[in-house]
């Protein structure tokens, strides 16, 4: 009988943990700079999984399985990198994003904090059910109205590389379905991406480097 694989997916349509390849397949087939590994045991994919992407994705010393890879050769991680902004050291004049979520999908809040401070700047939720992934974007979109209203072109910084791509896009690529249990974040998704398709910002949106400057400001403390 063939061991028992989980799946990590850390750049896919839906991130998480699949007990099995069929569903792994389903979350990064067709999606560009997939990233994702297969693990003996669920402990050490959870633990790849907390531990991100890096060190672990494309190698085949970090935990066991082979890396696989939604492209060839190391493209995906080139691409994925110009798609997303980085900063050598923290501006701190910023506004940093996080969600907390109960279950992925679940129960969704978010918030905007003052980085230097830690300062609750906006809130929202619960909004009863949704994804991380999902209330990142809202959070992202929400940052840049508020900031618009203000005047300021104070920077953003979030920890979500796929909501960051959406924003790009304008439009987000989720597989939550559309029905009356989601109707609630489907809404405020709508809004979001008019609010992007009809205004221009001068911030800059930053992906927060937690590996170097720990949890996001705005974290929930949930992991």
């Amino acid at each position: 009988m063939a061991k028992s694989k989980f799946y990590v997916v850390w750049e896919g349509k839906q991130p998480g943990i699949y007990n099995t390849w069929a569903e792994c397949k389903a979350q990064t087939d067709h999606y560009t700079g997939a990233k994702y590994k297969s693990y003996e045991s669920r402990a050490a994919a959870e633990e790849a999984y907390r531990a991100g992407w890096k060190g672990n994705w494309g190698t085949g010393a970090a935990g066991s399985g082979g890396a696989r890879s939604g492209s060839k050769s190391g493209s995906s991680y080139s691409g994925r990198s110009a798609a997303v902004e980085t900063s050598a050291e923290i501006d701190y004049d910023s506004i940093s994003v996080d969600v907390g979520t109960r279950g992925n999908p679940g129960p969704v809040e978010y918030k905007g904090v003052d980085t230097r401070t830690g300062e609750t700047i906006f809130s929202c939720g619960p909004i009863s059910k949704g994804t991380n992934n999902l209330g990142e974007f809202l959070a992202i979109v929400h940052a840049l109205a508020y900031l618009k209203q203000q005047g300021s072109s104070k920077t953003v910084y979030s920890d979500s590389v796929n909501a960051m791509k959406w924003l790009k896009q304008k439009k987000v690529a989720t597989t939550l379905p559309r029905d009356p249990s989601t109707e609630e974040i489907w809404l405020m998704i709508d809004r979001a991406e008019r609010w992007l398709q009809n205004n221009t910002y001068p911030n800059k949106v930053l992906k927060w480097q937690t590996r170097q400057w720990g949890e996001i400001k705005a974290d929930y403390g949930r992991k």
